[in-house]
C-alpha cells in the first residue's frame, strides 16, 4: 500500500478492524476478510510497520476446535456475560452500564459535528466496531479534525484496556490475533495524533 495516502491507509485499516469487531464472521462483508487473514500473506498490505505483523499472521492461521462463529457469539453476543464488553461506557462509567454518560457525551459530540450514524439495532453508538467504522468514514470524507477528536476523546481512552482484556479472554486464535492487530494499529494511531488524548478514569 505504498502508493496510497495516509488518509486512505487509515480508512482501510479502521474499516477492516471495525467490521471484524462488529459483524459475524459469516457476514458478507466480513467473510472475505476472514479468508484473507487466515489464508494469505496480507502483512504487506497492512498500513503499518510489518515487524509485529508476522507473529500476528501466524496466530490468525492457527487452527482451532471452536468454530469461529461460536467464538464470535461467545465474545460479542452472549447469552452469558461477555468477557470484554465492546462498548466504551462499560469501561468509562462508574456503574459499568450501557448508554452511560460517556455514550451521551459521544452523542452530543456527534450532534455538534453534524454526524448522523444510524445503528442497525437498539444499542449504544460506542461499540468499538462502530467507532472504528465511523473513524474510517470521517477519514474517507476528509474530516481529519473530527476523526482525531473521535480517537482522542471517545475511543483511545478506553480501547487499550478493552483490548488487553479481550486478548486475555478471546480463547480463539483468530480473535486473539484480531485483538493484537487492533492493539498495534491503534498504538500507531495514538503516536501520530496531533491533539492530546483525553485522560479518563477506567472502571474495569
Amino acid at each position: 500500500m505504498n502508493d496510497v495516502s495516509p488518509r486512505e491507509s487509515f480508512a482501510f485499516s479502521a474499516r477492516v478492524l471495525g467490521a471484524l469487531f462488529y459483524y459475524s464472521p459469516e457476514n458478507e462483508q466480513v467473510a472475505p476478510l476472514v479468508s484473507a487473514l487466515t489464508a494469505s500473506d496480507w502483512t504487506h498490505d497492512w498500513p503499518m510497520a510489518s515487524e509485529p505483523l508476522h507473529s500476528i499472521a501466524e496466530t490468525f492461521r492457527t487452527p482451532a476446535e471452536e468454530p469461529l462463529t461460536d467464538a464470535w457469539q461467545r465474545l460479542f453476543i452472549g447469552p452469558y456475560a461477555l468477557p470484554a464488553p465492546p462498548w466504551g461506557s462499560v469501561w468509562l462509567d462508574r456503574e459499568s452500564v450501557l448508554f452511560g454518560d460517556s455514550t451521551l457525551a459521544l452523542r452530543q459530540w456527534m450532534r455538534e459535528n453534524a454526524i448522523a450514524f444510524e445503528m442497525q439495532q437498539n444499542e449504544p453508538e460506542d461499540h468499538i466496531g462502530t467507532l472504528l467504522m465511523l473513524a474510517a468514514w470521517l477519514a474517507e470524507n476528509g474530516r481529519d479534525a473530527e476523526r482525531d477528536q473521535l480517537l482522542a476523546w471517545h475511543l483511545l481512552p478506553w480501547s487499550q484496556r478493552f483490548l488487553e482484556v479481550f486478548i486475555d479472554n478471546a480463547g480463539h486464535p483468530f480473535y486473539v490475533a484480531l485483538g493484537k492487530l487492533a492493539q498495534a494499529t491503534l498504538a500507531e494511531w495514538r503516536s501520530n495524533l496531533l491533539i492530546p488524548m483525553a485522560d479518563k478514569t477506567l472502571y474495569r
